[in-house]
């Protein structure tokens, strides 16, 4: 697997937090990820599924926030997430086109398991997140299925996660260079307890040439600049016990790890980032009117923000590192910014 790491594009600071086991979101007890891939005929798009855990999230709900940090996006179901700090499905990835399609997956799956949704009891809320690869992919052409969400959630496994243009990364571009899924994770000690923190990034936006290495460096991608109309994604998963303001705080830090990378979050950009935590989950059929929650004490809180944005910066790189070079659909090439490094090591050595 091909991440930051490899490439030299991540040291530890002093103050830098540890990374889980697998540098991934995946360290977090219960996550698991799966990708749905479509490539040939035109197509380089797909699905990227989150399942916080490997029960029934209607009845058993996360915790979550949601932070919008420039809303030019079509995602589905985060005005009830930001209302009630809850996820009751599976988080689904996909491109602009594909919301409806993975909308219906959800919702199917979760009345194929709670029939009575709907009827007897409350409608459910999918959670689906997009961003537009038509620069690679031929979004008009409705690639993305039921089926191949459905694919995706079956894909679903703890373990390393595949990084770059796989599932919804196919034909995602960032800073002018190829890009996609990327992950990484942090290792948080708090009162004699280990913690993990992991984040999944979709990664689509910036514009060529703002692009900020960790030491300094700005790549040049040597490509056209359009403005900024990408996207990004941001998945932010743990089991630190978290409030829900708590949760939005956290949320809110990812953009501190996008600012770090050069973003400034254009007009056209919509980027977003949801943050959970599998701590003390939410019963759809409480036993009691009172539900004791365990919380983490704010003084403590910067451990958390400062895994935020690490994580979510990592994560980018390692999504543009994996990512190998491709032509767009109008030809416009979108190099690696692996060979980038590559080359750049190689003309210094002379």
């Amino acid at each position: 697997m091909t991440t930051a790491r490899d490439y030299g594009l991540w040291s530890e600071g002093p103050n830098a937090l540890p990374p889980g086991p697998l540098n991934a979101i995946t360290d977090v007890p219960g996550v698991t990820v799966g990708h749905r891939t479509l490539t040939g005929g035109g197509l380089a798009t797909g699905v990227t599924a989150i399942l916080p855990h490997g029960g029934d999230l209607f009845r058993q709900k996360v915790r979550a926030a949601v932070e919008v940090v420039n809303g030019f996006g079509k995602s589905a179901g985060l005005m009830q997430l930001a209302e009630l700090g809850q996820i009751e499905t599976p988080i689904l990835l996909t491109n602009t086109f594909g919301v409806a399609a993975c909308s219906e997956a959800l919702i199917r799956r979760a009345i194929a398991a709670n029939p009575a949704i709907g009827r007897e009891t409350s409608t459910v809320n999918p959670l689906v997140c997009e961003c537009n690869d038509g620069a690679i992919s031929d979004i008009q052409a409705f690639g993305v299925t039921v089926a191949d969400a459905n694919a995706a959630l079956a894909a679903c496994a703890a373990g390393p996660v595949a990084q770059g243009a796989v599932g919804t990364g196919s034909g995602m571009t960032a800073f002018g260079f190829k890009a996609g899924i990327g992950t990484a994770s942090r290792r948080i000690e708090i009162g004699g307890e280990t913690f993990i923190l992991g984040a999944l990034v979709l990664a689509n936006f910036g514009r060529a040439g703002d692009l900020v290495l960790p030491d300094g460096r700005r790549p040049d991608p040597k490509t056209v600049t359009p403005p900024e109309r990408g996207s990004i994604i941001v998945i932010l998963a743990t089991h630190l016990p978290l409030g829900d303001r708590q949760l939005a705080r956290v949320a809110r830090r990812a953009g501190a790890g996008l600012a770090r990378l050069g973003a400034f979050w254009g007009h056209g950009s919509g980027d977003l980032s949801i943050a959970f935590t599998t701590a003390d989950p939410v019963a759809h059929a409480p036993d009691s009117p009172f539900q004791p929650v365990r919380r983490l004490d704010d003084d403590l809180i910067d451990l958390a923000f400062r895994a935020a944005t690490e994580t979510t910066q990592e994560a980018v790189l390692s999504a543009l590192c994996a990512a190998p070079a491709t032509l767009g659909r109008d030809g416009r090439a979108y190099p690696s910014l692996a060979d980038w490094v590559t080359n750049s090591v190689t003309e210094n050595a002379r």
